[in-house]
């Protein structure tokens, strides 16, 4: 297959075959979820997606059986260990090997079967902790990590490493996508584990239900995070399928932020809740700060179109609509 690259960032003009075989890995998840139902909006009608009690992700020999049996020709890699500050900073070890099983495993298989395109997710997390605002991504590498998750952002880098020594080493055009802060329907709200839009909601809401007067948040609220809607994402992990073909990873976000304070202000708004937030000082605030450089992505035509406030509403009235389910109940 023939591919049209640019210089300046390897467009490309090159439709998927909506009746091609997609592997959506972790489709399940937050991202994973979106991505399959961006693509059965496109037209798409060969979607795979095996749940992880079908298929572990991190056994070896049973990802090689199922690539071998089922060949598909197109992978969005999107599944991983995720988790917010607490988790990370506690649970190092089950970041980085849960999430390099997953990632080799999947792209040595793919390369066996020889996939010819496959999108590999990272994260914004990546990027060097005082890396230049906001982040290109040039970034990548040049100085050290925020402590409270380099080991899932290690794991991470070493699977942008993968694909584009695959890239070099067998000419597949593979490419790597690294969104920033994400949030939306089918996110995790777990009390302990979850990112802090999710925490925000779960805690918010609990708070109004139960009449609290007061919430206390982990941190200073001062750092500034960017946050983009998992449907956003997902709209970008198609456009960059076909319109994109070069070796470097590509940023995903909005290219705006604000603080963590703002964004509980927000959340409280959403959710209805009227007490006082107050913030605990004692507890980690992470990065300081973590906005992302779009050019490059916004050069192959992509914006981002849910608005933070549209979006939280979005997030919460999924919430709101399964907080009966087994997985809002932990």
């Amino acid at each position: 297959m023939s591919v049209m690259t640019s210089e300046a960032y390897g467009r490309t003009h090159r439709p998927l075959d909506r009746s091609a075989r997609v592997l959506v890995a972790g489709s399940r998840g937050l991202v994973g979820s979106a991505v399959w139902r961006h693509l059965t909006r496109e037209g798409f009608t060969d979607l795979v997606g095996p749940g992880s009690a079908e298929l572990d992700l991190r056994e070896r020999r049973a990802v090689f059986d199922w690539f071998a049996a089922t060949r598909p020709d197109v992978v969005v890699l999107a599944a991983a260990r995720v988790g917010g500050i607490k988790a990370n900073a506690t649970r190092p070890v089950d970041f980085i090997s849960d999430n390099l099983r997953i990632q080799v495993n999947v792209l040595d298989a793919a390369l066996e079967q020889g996939v010819e395109r496959l999108l590999f997710l990272g994260s914004s997390c990546i990027y060097p902790r005082f890396a230049d605002q906001p982040i290109r991504e040039e970034a990548l590498l040049t100085g050290a990590l925020e402590p409270t998750n380099d080991a899932y952002a290690i794991a991470k880098i070493a699977g942008i490493q993968q694909v584009q020594a695959v890239r070099r080493q067998h000419g597949l055009p593979w490419l790597c996508a690294m969104p920033t802060n994400l949030y939306g329907p089918r996110d995790n709200f777990h009390p302990d584990h979850s990112h802090v839009l999710p925490s925000l909601i779960r805690r918010l809401d609990e708070a109004r239900r139960a009449g609290a007067p007061r919430v206390v948040n982990w941190g200073t609220g001062t750092p500034r995070r960017e946050f983009l809607h998992v449907d956003d994402l997902a709209r970008a992990c198609l456009h960059l399928l076909e319109h994109y073909d070069a070796d470097g990873p590509v940023n995903v976000g909005t290219g705006t932020d604000v603080t963590i304070r703002e964004a509980a202000e927000q959340v409280a708004e959403v959710v209805g809740y009227r007490g006082t937030l107050e913030w605990d000082a004692e507890q980690p605030d992470g990065t300081p700060r973590k906005l992302l450089d779009i050019s490059r992505i916004t050069a192959l035509g992509w914006a981002p179109r849910i608005g933070l406030r549209e979006g939280l509403a979005h997030t919460y009235a999924w919430y709101a609509e399964h907080l009966e389910s087994d997985a809002l109940r932990q």
